[in-house]
């Protein structure tokens, strides 16, 4: 389309190049932390303003406690045996992305889904945004 197209890149504008590697440790501690399937001691990684936003039907979580017990919990509950395989993770700034699987076995109800007890194979993408050393936005798409 030709003519005045709309700003592309916002939430990036100001990113901090120099904060590349402490935004790499960060989210690479957390995704670690959540491979160990901790959930209760995981505020160390996030940012008291957090937000999850989700994909349709996941939803947005407005906080820490509602990412926790609305997406965290329920998702360890339904899939046992699971492992995190990034396939990629990309840094730039304050901003990290990565994109891969979650491998595991479908062992309790979630989102409506009776358990199947069959292995299964989540596709996913996320983009982290790091502020002040933890992590402050969480954009998801899971497939």
């Amino acid at each position: 389309m030709q003519g005045k197209r709309p700003p592309q890149a916002v939430l990036t504008k100001n990113n901090d190049l120099t904060k590349t590697e402490d935004t790499r440790k960060v989210v690479n501690g957390m995704v670690d932390a959540l491979n160990d399937h901790m959930i209760d001691g995981i505020g160390a990684f996030f940012h008291e303003n957090f937000h999850w936003f989700g994909n349709a039907g996941c939803g947005v979580k407005e906080n820490l406690k509602a990412f926790q017990d609305g997406w965290q919990r329920p998702f360890q509950a339904a899939f046992s045996d699971k492992v995190c395989i990034d396939e990629a993770r990309l840094t730039e700034g304050q901003w990290m992305a990565a994109f891969g699987r979650q491998e595991a076995t479908h062992s309790g109800e979630f989102m409506g889904i009776a358990p199947t007890g069959k292995r299964v194979e989540i596709r996913y993408m996320d983009f982290w945004k790091v502020v002040d050393g933890k992590i402050q936005d969480n954009w998801v798409m899971v497939d």
